[in-house]
């Protein structure tokens, strides 16, 4: 794990729902003492033009120092390796 404790997240949260994978990954970030840089997506469009742009299928994404690390599985395993 890098020396910065700053991540970035891209988490959906719509009008009628917010993605619990998001929320899930955003609490696993601040139980480490991450700071979190925090971008919500708030339409279906931003969604999906996100997701098109970096090459996934689905959201949360999460970067930590400069590295796609990715949703809130791919977290729970990068945190404790």
């Amino acid at each position: 794990m890098p020396d910065d404790k700053t991540a970035i997240l891209y988490r959906m949260v719509l009008p009628e729902e917010t993605c619990p994978f998001g929320v899930h990954a955003k609490q696993l970030l601040e139980e480490h003492g991450f700071a979190i840089e925090e971008h919500i997506l708030r339409s279906r469009d931003e969604v999906e033009a996100f997701e098109q742009k970096e090459g996934v299928a689905t959201t949360p994404l999460v970067f930590i120092g400069g590295k796609t690390i990715g949703g809130s599985d791919d977290l729970e395993r990068y945190l404790v390796s």
